[in-house]
C-alpha cells in the first residue's frame, strides 16, 4: 500500500528547505512538531500555495498556476490533475477531520487523515489507510496551533510529536487562497461520491479555477473563495461505469448549479444559515461544469457552466 503522508513528505522537505523562496516561516514547538506558516506571521504567495496543494494530495497530484479567462476578464488560475483521485482527494486533500482541543478548532486536511482515519467510514469505502512514521496535516486557520492541539493530533496519528508536519495557511493568505482553488477536482469527486458514485470507479482527475482575489476579512475572504469553484470551476473525470444512463443522471446533478442556493454569493447563503455549514444545501458544494469520459463506452456527458456574472460579483470586479 502507497503511503500518502511518506510520499508527501518529501515535497514538506522541499518547503523547509527552499523555505525564502516560498515565503513560508518553518519553527519547531515545545513537543518537537514542525511547523510551517505560509500566512500567518509571514507573506506566503503563489508557489508556497501550489506545492502545498500537491501536498495536501499527498504527493499524488500535480499543480500548476496559469492565467485563465473568463468572460472579459483574466484572471490567475490553478490547474490540478491526478492519476489516483479516491486516494489524493478523498482519501487525503478532503478537509474531512474536526480538530477541536480546548478553544481551538480547525478543520484538518491532508495526508495525515489517512492515519487518523478521519472519517473512518470513507477510508472504508476507498478501502485505503496509511501506515507511516511521520505525518503531515494542513489547518486552514489564522493563529497557530499550542502543543495540546499538537499532541492530539500526534496521538491520533499515532506518531511521536516530533515526527508531525503542521502546515498553516489562512483563508485570508494568498497561499490559503491559491491552495483552496486546487481543490476543485476534490470537490467534484465529493460531490460525486455524495450521490452514491463509487469514488473507486474514478480513474483519472483534472480540473481549474481562478484563484480568489484576497480580502483582509475572513468572511468575505471565505466567500470568495468558494465562489470561485462553486461558479468559475470546471473539471474533467475519465471513469469506468456500466450504466451510461445512469451515468447521465447522476452527471447532471453533480455541478453547483443542481443547488437551490445557485446564483448567490456563498457569503450570502452563509448568512441566511446563521453561519452553519450543516444548513446549507449540501448540493452546493460542487464545480460549476463537470464532464465525465467513460472508458467503458466511449461517451462524454457535461453539466453546468462557469457563471462569470457571478464571479465578477464576487471578486469585486465591476
Amino acid at each position: 500500500m502507497v503511503s500518502v503522508n511518506r510520499t508527501a513528505l518529501t515535497l514538506v522537505k522541499k518547503l523547509i528547505e527552499q523555505r525564502y523562496a516560498f515565503g513560508v516561516k518553518v519553527e519547531k514547538t515545545g513537543v518537537g512538531a514542525t511547523l510551517i506558516d505560509a500566512g500567518v506571521d509571514v507573506k506566503g504567495g503563489y508557489d508556497a500555495g501550489v506545492l502545498i496543494t500537491e501536498v495536501c494530495m499527498g504527493g499524488f497530484g500535480k499543480a500548476h498556476l496559469f492565467n485563465a479567462q473568463y468572460g472579459d476578464v483574466s484572471l490567475p488560475s490553478i490547474f490540478v490533475s491526478t492519476d489516483h483521485p479516491a486516494v489524493a482527494t478523498l482519501g487525503a486533500q478532503y478537509a474531512g477531520w474536526r480538530i477541536k482541543v480546548g478553544d481551538f478548532y480547525a478543520m484538518g486536511s491532508g495526508p495525515a487523515r489517512a492515519l487518523a482515519l478521519e472519517p473512518a467510514s470513507l477510508y472504508k469505502e476507498i478501502e485505503y489507510g496509511d501506515v507511516s512514521e511521520v505525518a503531515i496535516v494542513l489547518l486552514e486557520v489564522d493563529k497557530k496551533p499550542g502543543d495540546d492541539v499538537l499532541r492530539f493530533i500526534a496521538d491520533e496519528c499515532v506518531v511521536q510529536p516530533e515526527n508531525l508536519y503542521v502546515l498553516i495557511t489562512p483563508t485570508s493568505s494568498l497561499a490559503g487562497a491559491v491552495q483552496i482553488s486546487g481543490r476543485v477536482v476534490e470537490t467534484g469527486v465529493h460531490k460525486l461520491h455524495s450521490l452514491g458514485f463509487n469514488p473507486r470507479s474514478i480513474l483519472h482527475g483534472c480540473g481549474y479555477a481562478p484563484v480568489a482575489s484576497i480580502h483582509p476579512k475572513f468572511a468575505r475572504a471565505m466567500g470568495r473563495t468558494n465562489d470561485v469553484i462553486l461558479y468559475a470551476g470546471v473539471t474533467f473525470y475519465t471513469v469506468d461505469y456500466e450504466d451510461d444512463v445512469e451515468l447521465a443522471n447522476i452527471v447532471a446533478k453533480t455541478p453547483s448549479s443542481a443547488s437551490r442556493d445557485y446564483g448567490r454569493l456563498f457569503n450570502e447563503v452563509f448568512k441566511a444559515a446563521n453561519y452553519d455549514f450543516y444548513k446549507i444545501d449540501p448540493h452546493l458544494f460542487a464545480p460549476a461544469m463537470v464532464t465525465i469520459n467513460n472508458i467503458k463506452t466511449g461517451n462524454v456527458y457535461s453539466a453546468g457552466k462557469v457563471n462569470v456574472e457571478v464571479l465578477k460579483r464576487s471578486m469585486g470586479l465591476s
